[in-house]
Order: structure tokens, then sequence, then C-alpha cells
């Protein structure tokens, strides 16, 4: 059984699915997404989880999917956004997950690992490491993010994403498996601002400021061809981790959950039941 709903935290009406929703017999699973996607971009997971007995919980990120709209960046800060999937938890009674993330949802992952450890199985972070590794990283992963500093410039930025040209999104994130659904969900009124802010809110955090380090047992999955992020950020991350640390390196490119769902699959039930 699927069930999609919103609850309330922070004034916003947040959106996010629940496959077997009220089974307390099943350990819970929480995908969290990244930029610029929503929660079902994790169906291929969805579904070999729930087949391996685990309920899963998929949040839309203020901003995006179905999830509320906030009009100011600050509300987009990773540490707030954590505590939206913290009161996720709350809401729907749940103590502890297994917490998985992509791109900016590993980031997400990362604060709600470090800042609520007590609430965290496991972690699985895909693409982005630790934050302060991320932050500490060399020259290569600055070029390779350059974007990131070209989405600070607010609306000229917006407007160059939902064109065609050199500076669009369809451009920057061309490897994304889903563009055309991407570029047509963004095109709805605010969306692609909403979606951006997540960048504005978090450059200081995440370049120049220490996070704490998680306790929790943590897998770090990084793809060779990923475009956005390079491999020592991820590898570094178990400098940030006092809790056991496992790596595995994978193929392919960024959006590896699309692209190689069994492998990514298998990754995540091993993790689990170590």
């Amino acid at each position: 059984m699927t069930t999609r709903t919103h609850f309330e935290h922070r004034g916003f009406s947040l959106s996010y699915l629940d496959f077997s929703p009220g089974d307390k017999q099943r350990e819970v699973v929480l995908l969290l997404h990244g930029f610029p996607d929503e929660a079902i971009m994790w169906r291929p997971q969805i579904n070999a989880l729930r087949e391996a007995g685990y309920r899963v919980i998929a949040p839309d990120t203020l901003g995006c999917g179905h999830s509320e709209m906030a009009a100011r960046v600050r509300e987009y800060h990773a540490k707030r956004i954590a505590s939206d999937h913290i009161a996720l938890l709350d809401h729907l009674g749940v103590e502890k997950a297994h917490v998985v993330g992509h791109d900016w949802g590993s980031v997400v992952a990362w604060f709600v690992a470090g800042h609520w450890p007590e609430r965290v199985k496991s972690l699985v972070a895909m693409s982005i490491g630790h934050p302060t590794a991320y932050g500490r990283a060399g020259w290569s992963q600055k070029a390779k993010g350059w974007y990131t500093f070209f989405f600070q410039l607010g609306p000229l930025c917006d407007w160059l994403l939902k064109g065609r040209g050199r500076f669009s999104l369809r451009r920057i994130f061309g490897s994304h498996p889903d563009m055309d659904e991407v570029m047509q969900r963004l095109s709805a009124k605010g969306r692609m601002r909403a979606a951006v802010r997540i960048y504005r809110a978090n450059v200081v955090s995440v370049m120049l400021q220490k996070q704490p380090k998680p306790s929790t047992p943590t897998l770090g999955i990084f793809s060779e061809n990923d475009f956005c992020a390079t491999e020592a950020q991820m590898q570094d991350s178990e400098k940030w981790v006092t809790g056991a640390w496992c790596y595995q390196l994978l193929s392919g490119g960024h959006w590896m959950s699309l692209e190689q769902p069994d492998t990514v699959n298998r990754l995540l039930l091993e993790h689990f039941r170590a």
C-alpha cells in the first residue's frame, strides 16, 4: 500500500510518500532526494526495499515535488530541512530509520545523522560526502562544482536555467536520465527558484563551517564518472565519521540510483543487514 500525503512543519505543508504506512513491524528506510529531483526518483529502490520487507518513506524536500515553497532563502538551510525529516519521523511515530541520501539529499542526510544520531540506524551517502570533507576538497572539486557559484546569481540565474543556452539547466545537468520531466516540473511558477535555493542557503555552512561527525555505520557510494563531484571528497569523509565506514566505487554517472538500480539496491540491503 502506498500513501502520498502532507504534514505541517515550520508553517509549511510538506509532501511525502509512505510505503506500508503504519506497519510497526518493518524497519524504516528514509530516502532523501537531491537537486533537481523529487521523492519519486527513488522508485527503483522503493520497489526493491519493499519486497525485502522494509517500510519506505520518501519526502519531497521543501520547495520540491508536491511540497510547499518558502519565500525566504534561509528556510532552505540544510539543518532546517533535516529538521523537517526528523519532524516527519515524529509525525509517523518512527523512532529510528536507515537514512539514504543522494546529491543534496546526501548533504541533508549527513546533517540528520550528525545532529540527530539517536534517530539513525545507518547512513548511506551517495555522490556527496560529509559537508566538511566536501568544503575542504581541493580546486578540482571547486572546478567541477562551478555551477554552485553560478546558482548564487538570483533572478538572472533562474531565467537562464529555464532556457536552452549554455547556462540552462538542460545543458548543465544534461546527463540526467529524465531531463524532460525535470524541465517540465520546474517550469511551474516559482519552482525553479525554489529548487535552486538550497544552493543559496548553504554555501557558508557547507564550505566554511564544520559539521558533526556521525557515529552511525556509514556507507559512501561514488560513481567514477560523476560530473559534479570528485572521488576525494567522498573518500575523505572517512575522517568525519566516528562509526564504521565502508566505501564503494561504481562505474557510471551521477544518477546511480536510476542508472544502476540493481547494484545500488544490493548495496543498500547489504549495508542495512550488516
